[in-house]
């Protein structure tokens, strides 16, 4: 039962990591209002989290905190939709379009397999990774790799980009991966797609 649990709260959170695989398109048609909009998402949500450790509840926004929170997090500020968000915002700064939309998508669907593949079906640790599994990383690898051949058309972008995602992601970063994965997975397609 509390594997069940664990289960459902991966499941809350990281469908949460996949729908952001939509933001490359909204800031296509809508770049300042989407950026002006995950910024105020960022402020919103950190002024929901700062009343919720009082006990004043927000509607939707704390129940959905206090249903995708982990263990560890009780009692604690929930970091990851405020790196998640800040990730994306920086990546959508730093990078064209399609680099910007390959660092998104091995955030959303890289690091959104990770886990739920990781907590499934994944029994043999990785070393030195605070838990991260070899099923994990191996479904990083896979989700990553076809979602970006599917971004991109190219295999060898899509290769490499997978690698360095599941590279990031098996480290044992906390919630900072979520910063990490994205702009700098966006910084190697910028390279391999522009050159130096």
């Amino acid at each position: 039962m509390e594997q069940k649990k664990i289960l459902q709260k991966e499941l809350v959170r990281k469908s949460i990591h996949i729908c952001s695989s939509f933001i490359p398109l909204l800031l296509s048609f809508l770049y300042w209002p989407t950026i002006a909009a995950l910024l105020a998402m960022v402020i919103f949500y950190s002024i929901s989290e700062f009343l919720r450790l009082r006990n004043i509840n927000i509607p939707v926004i704390s129940f959905i905190t206090k249903t995708a929170a982990r263990e560890k997090d009780d009692g604690k500020f929930v970091m990851g939709p405020v790196t998640l968000v800040i990730g994306i915002i920086l990546t959508a700064l730093m990078c064209q379009k399609m680099p910007c939309a390959i660092g998104i998508f091995s955030l959303a669907f890289g690091d959104g397999f990770a886990s739920l593949i990781g907590k499934m079906f994944g029994k043999r640790k990785l070393p030195f990774s605070r838990g991260k599994t070899y099923a994990g990383s191996l479904g990083c690898f896979i989700a990553s790799f076809i979602s970006l051949f599917l971004l991109t058309k190219s295999s060898y972008i899509s290769l490499i980009i997978a690698a360095a995602t599941t590279l990031i992601e098996s480290l044992p970063l906390g919630d900072f991966d979520n910063i990490i994965i994205p702009t700098f997975t966006g910084a190697v397609a910028t390279l391999l797609i522009y050159g130096l």
